[in-house]
């Protein structure tokens, strides 16, 4: 994956590498879609791990130092394993068939839930601006709703547009430079990057972090 993208892997390429034979590697994996799956869940395990171990790393009580920290770890990660966030982020592998609920539900779940907590500690001053926005439940997903109002059963579902507007403006930046459509608008993407992100959180009334 590493040398030649998503799209070149094979039980067959794999075994040839490891010097097996194909059908000691189906002992391993029933077909290439399950290797694939136990790769994606791998990867964005990884990915978990080193953003939400950045964000509390930071008080709880530095809303902002906590968001800017999961920003800088998401994109520290991603330009140390660009294959790996093209796997679960960018080009599918051909004719990947992922498993019913995700190829990753787990990691999924604790980066969405980790979201969701920056944006509820945001929520104090950036309520004013989704006052006339009207947004209710039914306005996301369900499962996502639900597990919302379970954890923070005090706050309105605008809060969820809040951490959609967070990982939104945390991944734009990151595909563009991953993908190489940065480099001939900026010589410097991390500074863009970092006056992006201390930009988001003045839009949500928080003092950003110290450089």
């Amino acid at each position: 994956m590493a040398v030649s993208g998503p799209g070149a892997i094979t039980l067959r390429a794999i075994a040839r590498e490891m010097g097996m034979t194909a059908n000691a590697v189906y002992s391993y994996f029933a077909t290439r879609d399950d290797l694939v799956t136990a790769l994606i869940a791998d990867v964005y395990g990884e990915l978990a791990d080193r953003v939400i171990t950045a964000r509390d790393a930071r008080p709880i009580a530095d809303a902002s130092g906590r968001i800017m920290a999961w920003a800088c770890a998401f994109r520290d990660w991603s330009r140390t394993n660009p294959e790996g966030f093209r796997l679960i982020y960018g080009d599918p592998v051909p004719g990947y068939q992922p498993p019913a609920g995700g190829a990753a539900p787990e990691a999924e779940h604790r980066v969405c839930a980790g979201l969701t907590e920056l944006a509820a500690a945001a929520w104090p001053t950036a309520e004013p601006l989704y006052e006339t926005y009207g947004f209710d439940w039914s306005d996301f997903d369900t499962t996502l709703a639900d597990e919302f109002r379970a954890e923070f059963p005090d706050l309105p579902p605008a809060v969820i547009a809040v951490a959609l507007r967070i990982w939104g403006h945390l991944h734009g930046l990151v595909h563009l430079e991953i993908r190489g459509n940065l480099g001939a608008q900026t010589t410097n993407p991390e500074k863009l990057y970092r006056n992006e992100v201390n930009a988001l959180i003045r839009s949500f009334g928080l003092t950003p972090p110290a450089a």
